[in-house]
C-alpha cells in the first residue's frame, strides 16, 4: 500500500456516536489519499463497532489506550502515523467534503509547516449548538481568535482543526500538555522554532459544541484554566486580553454591589451592561438570521465570559498557594 500524503488522527473518549458521523463525512472526501487514526483514550463506551463498519470504505486503523488526555492521545496517532502530514479533528467535528482539497491548494500555494482552520456551526445543528458556536468566535466575546479572517494577534491554530507537517513532530515532539489548552502550548512552541503557520479559511469544520449549557460552562472554566498553564510554561504568553473575561466576571458582580455605595454609578454600570447584551443579541442573529439562535446567544455568551474568568483566576490563585 502506498504510503498516504495525509494522515488523520482522532482521539475519542466516550463518544461513538460523533464518531459515526465524522467517519461518514470523511468517507465523502473528494481528495481519498488519506488514512484515519483512531484513538481511543481509555473509553467506557467504546466506539470500536462503529470504526468496523467504514473498514471496507476507509483506510482506517483503531488503537486503545489507558486515559491520559487528548494531547498524549494525539502524540500516540502521531507514532502510529504513515503521511506526510498529521491533522488532527476533535471527535465531535463533521468535515466538508472539499476539505483536503482546500489544504492542498493552500499547502502548495503558501508552503506551510502547520496551519489551522475556523469551525463553523451545521445547519443542522440544535439552536443551542450554533448559540455556542456564535459566542465561540464573535469579536463581542473571543475577539474573533478562534479562525476568523479578522481575529485579535497571530493565529494559533487549535485541536479541533490542525494540521502539521510530518518533521513538526519529529522534531518538536507534539503536544506537551495533556489537556486544557494543549493546542495554543503547542502553537506557541511551534512559533517560537519558527515553523511556518497559517490560517486557511477555506478549510472549516463543523463543529458540534455540547449539548447543554452546564457542559458548556464546564468547558470554558477548564479554557481559562488552561490559558494559565500555558503562562506557566512561555513567559508572557497572558495577556491584557487574556485578562478579560476576569474584568466582565468582576464587573457582574459589581452590579449587585455597587448600586449599595453609590447609585448614579451603579445605574451607569447596569446601562452598559444591557448595552453589551444588546450588542450581542443584534449581532448574532445578523450573522445567524434565527432569532432563537440570537437570544439563546446571551446566556451562552454571558456563561462563556464568566466561565473563562471563573477557571482563569482559580487557576491563578492556585499556581500562587
Amino acid at each position: 500500500m502506498s504510503i498516504p500524503q495525509y494522515s488523520i488522527i482522532i482521539p475519542v473518549y466516550n463518544r461513538p456516536r460523533e464518531i459515526e458521523d465524522l467517519l461518514s463525512s470523511l468517507n465523502a472526501q473528494l481528495v481519498k489519499d488519506f488514512e484515519v487514526i483512531i484513538v481511543e483514550d481509555g473509553s467506557a463506551n467504546r466506539c470500536d463497532s462503529v470504526v468496523d463498519q467504514y473498514r471496507d470504505q476507509l483506510n482506517i486503523q483503531y488503537f486503545f489506550k489507558p486515559n491520559s488526555g487528548p494531547g498524549p492521545s494525539r502524540n500516540f496517532g502521531f507514532s502510529q502515523a504513515k503521511g506526510n502530514y498529521f491533522i488532527v479533528f476533535d471527535s465531535d467535528c463533521i468535515i466538508p467534503p472539499d476539505y483536503l482539497g482546500a489544504v492542498e491548494k493552500s499547502i502548495l500555494e503558501n508552503h506551510w509547516d502547520a496551519w489551522g482552520g475556523p469551525d463553523r456551526a451545521h445547519p443542522n445543528f440544535t439552536p443551542l449548538q450554533r448559540a455556542m458556536g456564535y459566542t465561540m468566535s464573535s469579536v463581542l466575546t473571543t475577539g474573533g481568535i478562534r479562525g476568523g479572517k479578522k481575529r485579535v494577534g497571530w493565529f494559533q491554530p487549535r485541536s479541533y482543526n490542525m494540521g502539521i507537517a510530518r518533521t513538526v513532530f519529529e522534531k518538536t515532539g507534539g503536544f506537551k500538555l495533556s489537556r486544557y489548552a494543549e493546542d495554543i502550548e503547542f502553537s506557541i512552541r511551534m512559533k517560537n522554532a519558527g515553523y511556518k503557520i497559517g490560517l486557511i479559511s477555506e478549510a472549516y469544520v463543523y463543529h458540534k459544541r455540547r449539548t447543554n449549557l452546564r457542559q458548556f460552562y464546564r468547558q470554558v472554566f477548564n479554557f481559562g484554566r488552561g490559558r494559565v498553564m500555558v503562562g506557566k510554561v512561555h513567559r508572557g504568553e497572558v495577556k491584557l486580553t487574556h485578562w478579560f473575561p476576569t474584568f466582565f466576571l468582576a464587573g457582574t458582580i459589581s452590579l449587585f454591589i455597587v448600586p449599595l455605595i453609590s447609585p448614579g454609578l451603579g445605574v451607569a454600570g447596569s446601562v452598559l451592561f444591557l448595552s453589551y447584551v444588546l450588542a450581542i443579541l443584534i449581532h448574532a442573529y445578523t450573522e445567524n438570521k434565527d432569532i432563537q439562535v440570537a437570544l439563546l446567544a446571551i446566556p451562552a455568551a454571558l456563561l462563556q465570559l464568566w466561565g473563562y474568568g471563573a477557571g482563569f483566576v482559580s487557576e491563578k490563585l492556585r499556581i500562587i498557594h
